[in-house]
C-alpha cells in the first residue's frame, strides 16, 4: 500500500483494525452482500466504467463493506424497498484510502472528491453510493444521470428532469433520510451516516478486508 504525507492519519494495517477498532461493535465492518438480501452490487471502481477510467480495485472485485450501523441502515432500506419490488444498487461502500488519494490527485474540486488531508467517508466506511433497480431483472430506475457524473444535474436540488426522473430521485432520497442517512447536495447516489468522524479512517485494501470483515 503505497505511503504518502496522509498515513499519520490513517489505520494502516488490518492488525491495528483488529486490536482497536473491533473492540467496539460499532466499528466492525459488514460484508453487505451478505447482510442484505436480494442486494445488487457493481462497484464501479473494480473496473474501468468511472470518471478515473481504470481500475482503482482488483479488478471484477464485487464485494462492498460499510461498518456495523450503515449496514443496519441499509438493511432496512432494502426491506422498504423490497415492498415495492425495488432494490438497492451499491456503486461503491467501503474504498481504502489510498484510492482516495489518487481520486484528489486527478479532480482537485472538494464539491467531487474528498480531500485526502482528513479522509473521506468511504475511507471509514460510513458513506456509500446507491441508485434503485427492479429487484426482478435489475433493471436501473432513472434518475437522470449515470454515477460519477460532475455537473450541475447530479445536484440533488437540480429541477430540470422529467417528473418521472424527479419522483425516482426523490424516493431513494427519502428512503435513505428516513433511515438516518444525509444526503451529499452535488451527488443525488451519495449517502453518509452521521457523526463520522467516530469512524477511523482505514487503508485496508479490500481482498484483506473480505478476510477480517463480519
Amino acid at each position: 500500500m503505497p505511503k504518502n504525507k496522509y498515513t499519520p492519519f490513517i489505520s494502516e494495517i488490518s492488525l491495528k483494525f483488529q486490536n482497536k477498532d473491533l473492540q467496539i461493535d460499532s466499528l466492525r465492518m459488514i460484508n453487505l452482500n451478505t447482510k442484505i438480501p436480494c442486494l445488487y452490487v457493481d462497484l464501479r471502481y473494480a473496473g474501468n466504467n468511472n470518471f478515473m477510467h481504470s481500475a482503482m480495485y482488483p479488478y471484477h472485485f464485487n464485494i462492498a463493506y460499510a461498518r456495523k450501523p450503515v449496514a443496519e441502515a441499509l438493511k432496512k432500506v432494502q426491506q422498504t424497498l423490497n415492498a415495492k419490488g425495488l432494490s438497492l444498487k451499491i456503486w461503491d461502500a467501503y474504498r481504502p484510502f489510498a484510492v482516495t488519494g489518487a481520486f484528489w490527485n486527478k479532480v482537485h474540486d472538494e464539491k467531487y472528491v474528498a480531500n485526502p488531508a482528513l479522509g473521506s467517508n468511504h475511507n471509514r466506511g460510513v458513506a456509500v453510493d446507491v441508485t434503485v433497480v427492479d429487484i426482478h431483472n435489475g433493471i436501473p430506475l432513472d434518475m437522470g444521470t449515470d454515477f460519477d457524473n460532475f455537473t450541475d444535474s447530479a445536484h440533488s436540488n437540480y429541477q430540470q428532469f422529467s417528473a418521472n426522473i424527479l419522483a425516482n430521485r426523490k424516493l431513494l432520497r427519502d428512503i435513505m433520510v428516513i433511515n438516518g442517512f444525509q444526503p451529499l447536495p452535488t451527488e443525488w447516489w451519495h449517502f453518509s451516516w452521521p457523526n463520522s468522524a467516530a469512524f477511523p479512517v482505514l487503508n485496508i485494501p479490500l481482498k484483506q478486508m473480505k478476510k477480517i470483515a463480519h
